[in-house]
């Protein structure tokens, strides 16, 4: 999908760029594959973020793949890749303002590999009973990406730590008056599912849910 985006971006000759995230049970697909392909020989400026979670669903990394890094399938196209540490988001940062900005002098295509874990379940459903319990605490304790961003900016002088509890008392009213508003926002009239979805219905559909 976010090749075929590139892709307008480009033929309308728009200094823009798509980035798009997937994780490393979504690069063993065959729609990753075409989509890829594309964007390197259009040569479309296009970032993708591959995420090695170590879990695919339930699958683990040597059940779904035979490479060690997510990068090789990448450069099997043509395509330049990088691995970083994706639980350090100096390095995340870094490696994607370089992808953004060759991208957009169109240069084209740039993968980059984090390496990171899932710490939570595929969906809510998932209650990860597949994965040891000593490996995610030892993830969570050891390997944090906000706990490790949080102690380089301390240790740096960047920001205090009444800074740091600034932001985050900020964040966290705007996050909640946010979820208050949806939560109290009456629900939508049926007819307005209708109009956009591929074309707009005729007068008598509308008239129709606008009855039930």
């Amino acid at each position: 999908v976010m090749a075929g985006i590139a892709l307008t971006f480009k033929l309308r000759g728009e200094a823009r760029v798509g980035l798009v995230y997937i994780g490393d049970g979504g690069t063993s697909t065959g729609t990753f594959h075409e989509g890829l392909n594309l964007a390197a020989v259009q040569r479309l400026p296009l970032v993708v973020i591959g995420e090695y979670n170590h879990w695919a669903y339930s699958t683990p990394p040597d059940k779904q793949f035979a490479v060690r890094d997510l990068a090789e399938k990448a450069k099997g196209y043509g395509i330049p890749a990088v691995t970083v540490d994706g639980n350090d988001v100096f390095a995340v940062y870094e490696a994607t303002k370089f992808a953004v900005d060759r991208a957009r002098r169109g240069k084209g295509v740039h993968f980059i590999e984090v390496k990171t874990y899932r710490r939570k379940g595929h969906a809510e459903h998932d209650d990860q009973h597949y994965v040891p319990k000593d490996e995610l605490e030892r993830w969570a304790q050891e390997n944090d990406p906000v706990d490790r961003y949080v102690q380089r900016l301390l240790g740096a002088d960047m920001v205090s730590e009444a800074d740091l509890k600034d932001i985050d008392d900020r964040v966290r009213v705007e996050v909640d008056q946010a979820t208050d508003a949806c939560v109290d926002e009456a629900l939508p009239e049926p007819e307005t599912a209708l109009p956009g979805v591929y074309v707009d219905p005729p007068a008598a559909d509308r008239l129709w849910f606008k009855a039930l």
